[in-house]
């Protein structure tokens, strides 16, 4: 017999302090997740699936890194299994990814939404399966029903600059009460070393209406799509970058950098460097005219094995933390901004954890009082998405700047499954408070401490995107 879950409703609660903070003031705010990577068709369509392994390993590669740990074959990962096999197989690596963040994920997302208390395991994952399968059957655990038992009030999805927005567009039709915008994510104008640079920057013009020949043509046609993406309601953009670019340059150089690359001809690392330069320092002035929001996430060492890249493509689980050089770079591009005026509200995100006390520091150069918490440093991200990475970056974030200050947690997901995530660091961020409470080192000001706890999990976010 399968013991009941460990998901209570004081899971990492350790104290009635902790306890108290969760249930008054975190608990029942509304959920803001101003960055993930779902698909907007599903929730325009309000897809049904047809059981769990289609919304909760399709597209999970945390899950799929973990099956391949223990050796489970890509067939029943990636390939050519079927859906109750695959999810069989994620059945019997559960158990092995205990003190994984996975472990608490899993039995948080099948008590949230299924109200399943059992662990998961070989041997319970064929009931579990039907059990799921069942309710995903049901009206209220569509895709727009899984967002509601979420409260998920707002989520902003990811775009690149050639999409047409036709499923935001149709979202917004239906006048739901979930607003969903879209993020502006425009690296593939960015990464001129691409070897399909010269393909994407074509399929940009044709989104555009323009021919691109020139940088300055490549300009007028992400200000055109930065307009069109602003006409359909969004107000964020985002970057994935190893490092922020900077690199002295002059206009002419940056015209005849673009030329060679048009022409095939090999760019050295300074000409790269001062390419990227040039186009996030435009981009960032045409983010400030427009009041969005701009987010970097930095430090990815993407597809490492080049043999799987080919097979499987990117984004499929062969990436890891990188250790590039942060501090000047980022320092000079966000001065450069400043200098004129024209630095948007920015989040940055590191995914080095060595990193953290640098972004920590890093955004309290800039902000200028203009508004509050203008420069943020973003949530724990990716592979510190966990309890030990979000508890160090609400530490260095509070001993360095303002916790008060921070717009809190987003999921970074492709899986409709994954918002409980909000409750897992809203759970972590009450427990880190109530502990100080008990020790002495907060005072037993319950309202003093509420608020600020209120603010972190919602207020701040709504506050800073205006929604």
């Amino acid at each position: 017999m399968n013991k009941k879950s460990f998901i209570t409703d004081n899971f990492l609660l350790q104290n009635k302090f902790a306890e108290e903070l969760y249930h008054t003031y975190a608990e029942k705010q509304p959920i803001i997740d101003y960055h993930n990577h779902l698909p907007p068709k599903e929730i325009a369509e309000d897809r049904v699936f047809e059981n769990i392994s289609q919304v909760w390993i399709a597209g999970d590669h945390y899950k799929w890194r973990a099956m391949r740990t223990m050796g489970i074959d890509e067939k029943y990962i990636t390939g050519s299994a079927n859906d109750k096999e695959k999810f069989e197989a994620w059945g019997k690596t559960v158990p092995h990814t205990l003190r994984n963040p996975l472990f608490h994920w899993t039995h948080l997302e099948l008590k949230c939404y299924f109200g399943i208390d059992e662990l998961l395991n070989e041997k319970s994952a064929p009931s579990i399966y039907e059990n799921v399968n069942a309710q995903l059957q049901q009206p209220e655990n569509s895709c727009r029903g899984l967002l509601t038992q979420m409260n998920v009030e707002t989520l902003c999805t990811t775009e690149d600059p050639t999409d047409t927005l036709q499923y935001h567009k149709q979202i917004a039709k239906k006048g739901l009460d979930i607003k969903v915008s879209t993020a502006f994510r425009p690296d593939k104008a960015i990464m001129i070393e691409a070897e399909n640079f010269t393909d994407y920057i074509n399929k940009l013009g044709d989104a555009a209406g323009i021919s691109i020949n020139s940088f300055q043509d490549l300009k007028d046609a992400l200000v055109k799509r930065i307009a069109y993406f602003d006409e359909n309601g969004c107000k964020l953009c985002d970057h994935g970058l190893n490092s922020i670019s900077f690199q002295q340059f002059s206009d002419a150089e940056i015209h005849n950098i673009f030329e060679k690359r048009k022409q095939g001809k090999p760019l050295t690392a300074k000409e790269i460097e001062q390419f990227k330069t040039a186009l996030l320092l435009f981009l960032g002035e045409n983010y400030h005219e427009k009041g969005w929001v701009q987010q970097f996430h930095l430090g990815a060492l993407r597809n490492n094995n080049t043999r799987m890249l080919k097979q499987l493509g990117p984004d499929t689980g062969w990436d890891s933390i990188g250790d590039y050089p942060q501090a000047e770079s980022l320092s000079a591009f966000l001065n450069a901004l400043d200098a004129k005026d024209k630095l948007p509200k920015t989040i940055l995100y590191n995914l080095n954890p060595a990193d953290n006390a640098i972004f920590a520091t890093m955004v309290g150069n800039f902000n200028d009082g203009s508004l509050k918490g203008k420069v943020q440093w973003g949530s724990g991200w990716w592979y510190l998405d966990q309890k030990d990475g979000m508890e160090k970056q609400l530490n260095t974030l509070s001993n360095m700047g303002l916790v008060s200050c921070f717009i809190g947690m987003l999921t970074d997901s492709r899986s409709f499954l994954s918002f409980p995530r909000h409750e897992y660091f809203r759970r972590v961020l009450c427990n880190l408070f109530g502990g100080e409470m008990a020790s002495g080192e907060l005072p037993n000001d319950m309202e003093l401490v509420g608020q600020t706890i209120r603010n972190i999990c919602y207020g701040n976010a709504k506050e800073y995107f205006n929604f």
